[in-house]
């Protein structure tokens, strides 16, 4: 294992959503066991609240509020190794949602399960702009012989409306923007590739219009098979995406704002579902480690963009 990688948490339900808070705190979900967690800088770990189904992406609104992507619920499996992985959706699926959460009192508000286009179906990750609404991945969904395509929506933080601006897009999962807000960045899971969108206005892209192939420009596809998962933004432009894969693949892919690999930093866990980074340099990256149940914490070679928290 890197021997600059520190296992903060163990024993924990598939954590995902990582988010810093300002005391060093680390907030994340624990997707299997439909909660939202968080971690101390003592290392204690303790539920904050309860939603159910499948807590998945999570990030701070403008309120101080905690807002989270449901997917609904999922099925859940366990590989030779003891290690834990979802695939299907849960026999009691709930149907996906967008939740408010209130850190003091754990309170759970559904704020949106539906566009004019229909139901959301599996919310994936979410980031705020910062014009106080928020862009967000639904993944869609994968059945047993049955693809249902995903989509990106752009919503206000006040409940006051969602659109569904991108559809349709193969599994879109990670989401972040970069730091000066002009692009949007959306990584696709089954495809292994990354997407980048011109913001033109908030909740608005400029999108590539028929006879285009794709309404977006697409920046990075890996030559080596895995799969994309969440993704976080350096402060200097460089997008860091969760890897899943085989051992020695699976870890985060980092490319550069104009689409050249960066470097890969390996992780020990097939499932490296997320990464977001803190401290006073923002060179603290934390990092879950989903399918064996950690969440692992290491000084990144550059700064992080920090989010709101």
């Amino acid at each position: 294992m890197d021997e600059d990688l520190k296992i903060l948490a163990t024993g924990l339900q598939f954590p995902e959503g990582p988010v810093v808070l300002d005391d060093g705190s680390v907030l994340f979900v624990e997707i299997a066991a439909g909660r939202l967690s968080c971690l101390r800088p003592d290392g204690r770990a303790e539920t904050v609240a309860t939603p159910g189904g499948g807590p998945n992406g999570a990030a701070i609104g403008p309120d101080g509020a905690c807002y989270v992507c449901n997917n609904g619920g999922m099925q859940w499996h366990t590989d030779p190794s003891g290690g834990l992985y979802p695939h299907g959706r849960a026999a009691d699926y709930g149907g996906g949602r967008i939740e408010r959460i209130d850190l003091a009192s754990g309170r759970v508000e559904r704020l949106y399960d539906r566009t004019s286009n229909g139901p959301l179906q599996s919310p994936n990750d979410i980031v705020f702009d910062a014009h106080g609404g928020f862009w967000f991945t639904d993944l869609g969904s994968i059945g047993h012989d049955a693809l249902h395509r995903g989509r990106i929506c752009y919503a206000r933080a006040d409940g006051s409306s969602i659109r569904e601006v991108v559809f349709p897009m193969l599994t879109p999962n990670g989401i972040g923007l970069s730091p000066d807000g002009r692009w949007l960045y959306v990584a696709e899971t089954v495809t292994a590739r990354l997407w980048r969108f011109a913001v033109s206005a908030p909740g608005e892209l400029a999108l590539h219009g028929w006879p285009a192939l794709t309404p977006g420009d697409m920046l990075f596809a890996s030559p080596i098979y895995c799969m994309f998962d969440s993704l976080a933004v350096e402060a200097g432009g460089n997008v860091c995406v969760a890897t899943i894969g085989a051992p020695g693949i699976a870890g985060i892919t980092v490319i550069d704002p104009n689409g050249a690999l960066v470097e890969r930093v390996p992780m020990p866990d097939r499932s490296t579902t997320n990464i977001c980074f803190g401290g006073v340099d923002g060179r603290d990256a934390y990092i879950t480690l989903s399918r064996s149940g950690r969440i692992a914490g290491r000084r990144w070679a550059r700064e992080g963009l920090l989010t709101p928290s």
